[in-house]
């Protein structure tokens, strides 16, 4: 059985390689990873968020493929369409870049409607229909979309039930000085990410993201995670509270990070660590509160800090 600490520890030191003073997010991102969702970051741009996506599937060593999300970008330009080819007259499939391991979707909010609908599908489904033809996509699968929060002209932003789609949002956020001092050393030459080699195989993610279902969540541990969304759903500051899609994205995830932490079993603190990333954007902030700049992450953590810790029997 795949040893997922060691395996996480293997990505996690390559990737910092790159990435400098962001471990939070790389296994924020893991987590996502091994628990077989997908990934939304949201950030100004410059913040390292396509080289921390290429580091992870350099890592890794699986296929990457990257989306310039825009305006004039196609359904067809993301799944791929059928070409006629004249030697055999006969319609070919030609794959779009959908079909890759880890996909980065670029500015996914600068993208159609309909455009974003079928880029989410494939998410959703792990696999594209194309002219009534079903292809699968190649586990791994993950797509780490990212969006400018700032800049809003010319956007489509993701309306709540397709935001409810990605298991995880984070920030990767500025870094401290020493750290950008550490950045520019490390780019004087060259970019590291041109001398990354993978560390792990793409059967090993797969491997890990077995292993996570088997991780032991305690019948207290399970009312504690279902208190936490249920408590989104009647609180004052929110239109809408957590789906059963966050508990099930709550467990998994809980799961997912004990094992990183070398336990075959989840334990309290592990809900709360995912709890934010998990929740914070898939729930609803009332008009009149965002009126007293009351965000979806302060609820989610007074959601969090007013419910009792239970205590496990060892």
């Amino acid at each position: 059985m795949i040893d997922v600490n060691q395996t996480a520890k293997k990505i996690i030191n390559n990737v910092e390689q790159v990435i400098v003073g962001k471990r939070q997010q790389v296994i924020l991102a893991l987590v996502a990873w091994f628990s077989e969702g997908h990934i939304l970051l949201e950030d100004v741009p410059g913040v390292a968020k396509t080289i921390l996506a290429r580091a992870l599937s350099r890592s890794v060593g699986c296929t990457f493929k990257r989306i310039q999300c825009t305006p004039d970008l196609l359904p067809s330009d993301v799944t791929g369409a059928s070409i006629f080819n004249q030697k055999t007259t006969e319609f070919e499939f030609r794959p779009g870049p959908i079909f890759s391991q880890l996909v980065l979707a670029d500015e996914i909010n600068r993208a159609t409607p309909r455009t974003q609908a079928a880029l989410l599908e494939a998410m959703g489904e792990g696999r594209v229909t194309v002219d009534g033809t079903t292809h699968t996509l190649e586990p791994p699968f993950l797509v780490m979309a990212t969006q400018n929060p700032i800049d809003h002209e010319g956007t489509f932003p993701l309306p709540e039930a397709q935001l409810d789609r990605f298991l995880i949002r984070f920030s990767l956020g500025y870094p401290s000085m020493d750290e950008e001092l550490r950045m520019l050393e490390m780019l004087q030459f060259e970019h590291p990410l041109g001398k990354l080699q993978p560390v792990v195989s793409a059967a090993d993610i797969v491997a890990c993201q077995r292993a996570i279902r088997n991780v032991r969540v305690d019948i207290k541990v399970r009312h504690y995670l279902m208190q936490i969304v249920h408590d989104t759903r009647e609180h004052d500051d929110l239109s809408l509270g957590g789906s059963p899609r966050a508990s099930i994205a709550l467990f998994r995830t809980s799961q997912a990070l004990a094992l990183l932490r070398a336990r075959k079993y989840v334990l309290p603190d592990d809900v709360k660590r995912v709890a934010g990333p998990v929740l914070n954007h898939r729930v609803i902030v009332r008009p009149e509160s965002r009126l007293r700049k009351i965000t979806a992450e302060q609820v989610i953590d007074d959601v969090v800090a007013e419910i009792a810790v239970p205590t496990l029997d060892t």
